[in-house]
């Protein structure tokens, strides 16, 4: 019994300790959406209904712009158009009146 109790207790340190976990736990480990590839293409303002920032933990920062059809588009950090329509966007939000 006391081989069978070491043994398990063993295989559960090497288990917590052991390095060999996917990417996505190690990266991924909360509500974090980072991206890989970006786009080039514009995507017009009437088509726009979100756009965040990535996360800080992010390897690439960027933009990540969701579509009227709930399409996520990733763009680079130095994508001007981006910049300004998430600049107004959170402006915009900030501004409103309550009545």
């Amino acid at each position: 019994m006391k081989t069978l109790c070491l043994s398990v207790g063993m295989i559960l340190i090497i288990a917590c300790c052991c390095d060999a976990m996917p990417d996505e736990v190690k990266y991924n480990t909360g509500p974090i959406t980072c991206c890989d590839q970006f786009s080039n293409m514009k995507v017009p303002r009437k088509m726009i209904v979100d756009i965040i920032k990535t996360h800080s933990s992010c390897m690439k920062r960027g933009y990540i712009v969701e579509t009227v059809k709930r399409r996520l588009i990733c763009f680079r950090q130095s994508t001007t158009w981006v910049e300004e329509a998430y600049n107004q966007m959170i402006n915009s939000e900030g501004s409103g009146l309550q009545q």
